[in-house]
């Protein structure tokens, strides 16, 4: 059969080239067309545009970049149509991939299948008619999701979360030690303090120099900053050239397997950090804090920002955003982490409790198999 994905991030990529690698254990002759990134297009078949010319965030960012956006999405509407796929694989990515629904099932009348829900438990419930409208089959990865959309008369698939797949499977293999990995990478024998300042410049430029400030303030620990995919290395010299921190690329797990502490930008990294149980500053920068800290106490539908927190369903790290967000903050919490065993005893209990809820890997094997299934039918 022929498979058409859109992912339009680093995280979708990711999540999209193991479900491409589970449907080809289900459909040995599945050809896959797709928009996303460098580990969809090591699992095989025809990438027609890489997700970094697609991620743009923020309202300034986007408007700038519409005709690029637009144009994007003629190309993939114009491609999808002369593909002629057996279905259409959605990723996240909401605001691209819900205008691609529309057309394919209006338009083309394709199946739409859904793969990671957008977040709309948390703000935008208004996007719920238009998967009643265009999406087929959505599948889910929090348990806490299925339920919700119940309430909206609207049934999903909870598959299972990838990411307990990425992350069980890495460890599975991972046998490298600490002198080990320190030589590699030519660090010193100090405990690391992992640096996940965020996958986009924009993130990028606004959460890492306060994560380095920080930093200053814990000589004991030696700060490592997860190079993000798809980020020119000389981008984070301008941050790190009057400190001791290093930057490595394509090593977030193997940095978070050797980890003693963390800081870490809001959405998936989160969640990796616990699953790696790595007790974590959850910090995210945003203009105007104290704005932003009254929209999200007013206007959200959720309680938190960080995967960790929403799984949990209460608070298990401190959440530092908008008027929370400081140096100062950031710096207090990490000194109880790093220096109160009871607190941070507290974080890795809450940690299990977040990895039993999630439950066993196989999302992606999950996935592929109701997929394939819907097609046969």
């Amino acid at each position: 059969m022929k498979y058409y994905l859109i992912a339009g991030e680093a995280s979708g990529d990711l999540h999209a080239s193991n479900l491409m690698r589970a449907l080809k254990s289900e459909d040995p002759e599945a050809d896959f067309r797709f928009f996303g990134g460098d580990l969809m297009q090591a699992i095989g078949g025809t990438l027609v545009k890489h997700y970094r010319e697609m991620a743009y965030m923020g309202f300034i960012p986007v408007l700038l970049n519409l005709r690029t956006i637009f144009r994007n999405m003629d190309i993939c509407k114009k491609d999808i149509q002369h593909y002629k796929p057996d279905v259409v694989i959605l990723i996240d990515y909401p605001g691209f991939n819900l205008k691609i629904a529309k057309y394919v099932r209006t338009t083309l009348n394709i199946p739409v299948h859904y793969y990671i829900s957008p977040k709309i438990w948390a703000w935008k419930q208004y996007r719920i008619k238009s998967f009643r409208k265009y999406v087929n089959r959505m599948f889910c990865i929090f348990p806490f999701e299925p339920a919700f959309f119940a309430s909206l008369n609207y049934k999903v698939d909870y598959v299972g979360n990838p990411t307990v797949d990425s992350v069980s499977e890495f460890k599975n293999g991972y046998t490298e030690t600490f002198p080990e990995f320190s030589a590699k990478y030519a660090l010193e024998g100090k405990p690391v303090l992992a640096l996940l300042a965020g996958s986009r410049k924009q993130e990028i430029k606004d959460n890492l120099p306060t994560m380095l400030k920080v930093a200053e303030r814990f000589p004991e620990l030696q700060p490592v900053i997860a190079g993000a995919p798809g980020i020119d290395p000389e981008y984070y010299q301008d941050f790190i050239s009057e400190t001791s921190a290093r930057v490595i690329f394509d090593a977030t797990y193997p940095l978070l397997a050797q980890s003693s502490l963390a800081l870490v930008t809001s959405g998936t990294a989160t969640l990796e950090t616990a699953l790696f149980r790595v007790p974590q500053v959850v910090c995210y920068y945003t203009p105007v804090g104290k704005l932003v800290s009254f929209v999200f106490r007013h206007f959200f539908h959720t309680k938190y920002i960080s995967l960790v927190n929403l799984v949990a369903d209460h608070e298990i790290v401190q959440e530092l955003f908008g008027a929370r967000f400081s140096k100062e903050a950031i710096s207090k919490e990490l000194d109880l982490l790093a220096n109160n065993a009871e607190y941070r005893m507290r974080m890795l209990n809450g940690y299990d409790q977040v990895i039993e809820s999630l439950g066993d890997p196989g999302a992606s094997s999950r996935t592929a198999s109701l997929i394939y299934t819907a097609l046969n039918r």
